[in-house]
């Protein structure tokens, strides 16, 4: 994580367990060496990232486009992946799955059309106000307890998923992304038709894109563990090798190798081994 060009960040996550099963949180807090920051590969969850007053955080999208504050990121937060910089800025990050994502964003999770919004525009002053209360705390532990607290009241007054689409998202999950439309929609009793449109409008994305993420994501687990791509695409359900690089290129902009080689998921032991040890209190 550290070199001439790149970011240097600290990476706290939480000690206990959430309050709420689907959420995980991390927080970020820049040195201030550099400001190129660090892709964001696309990973089958709703992200938030919520700036805490320091320095600007910004989020640029596949098409370079830049938007600074707090953010929400839509499942997979579309093609080509994102980067996330910014220069002396503390920023909690929050994983929602899809599962939790519908209540507790208060909106249907394709409304942000995998994409990037503010979170002003989602939850108006509540954004603000939540971002201020833990940027005022005096330590990582308390900021994540402010929010899981703020999150969990989200998700008890929200919208939960229909069954038979929750049942078919964690179906998709098991089988990393290896499951048939076409079998779900028989397994719930329903056409294709409609559970392609009501897991879209409940999820965020159509079934058989859901699918391609979440295969996509185990891939670039393994490959960030360090495995062989060959090896890699013949036990994750790719055609070969060739198919794992498209898919790999055209989900993150970048090759097989070069997600292979960032520290790119701060809320994962995998992706990022061993970057949590520093918890420095905020400010300090």
């Amino acid at each position: 994580m550290e070199g001439a060009d790149a970011a240097v960040w600290d990476v706290t996550r939480p000690r206990r367990p959430g309050r709420t099963a689907g959420v995980a949180m991390a927080g970020f807090r820049d040195r201030g060496r550099a400001p190129a920051g660090h892709r964001a590969v696309p990973h089958p969850a709703v992200s938030l990232a919520l700036e805490l007053g320091a320095g600007p955080l910004i989020v640029d999208d596949a098409a370079g486009s830049g938007r600074r504050g707090s953010v929400a990121a839509g499942l997979g937060f579309g093609s080509g992946g994102m980067r996330v910089r910014g220069e002396d800025f503390e920023a909690v990050q929050v994983r929602l799955s899809p599962l939790v994502a519908h209540a507790i964003l208060g909106v249907s999770p394709a409304e942000l059309d995998g994409g990037v919004i503010a979170l002003d525009d989602l939850w108006g002053r509540e954004a603000s106000r939540i971002a201020e209360r833990m940027a005022a705390s005096p330590s990582w532990e308390e900021r994540f307890a402010l929010m899981g607290a703020f999150l969990a009241r989200r998700r008890d007054t929200g919208s939960p998923v229909a069954p038979e689409v929750a049942w078919a998202w964690k179906r998709i999950v098991g089988g990393r992304g290896l499951v048939r439309v076409g079998e779900l929609a028989a397994e719930v009793g329903w056409s294709r038709k409609r559970l392609w449109s009501r897991f879209h409008a409940q999820i965020g994305l159509p079934p058989k894109r859901a699918a391609r993420l979440v295969r996509f994501d185990h891939a670039a687990h393994r490959l960030a563990a360090g495995q062989d791509p060959a090896r890699v695409a013949a036990e994750t359900g790719y055609a070969d090798q060739p198919h794992l690089h498209r898919e790999v290129v055209a989900f993150t902009g970048v090759t097989p190798g070069t997600v292979a080689g960032e520290p790119w998921l701060a809320v994962d032991d995998v992706a990022w081994p061993g970057r949590t040890a520093r918890a420095p209190a905020p400010g300090t």
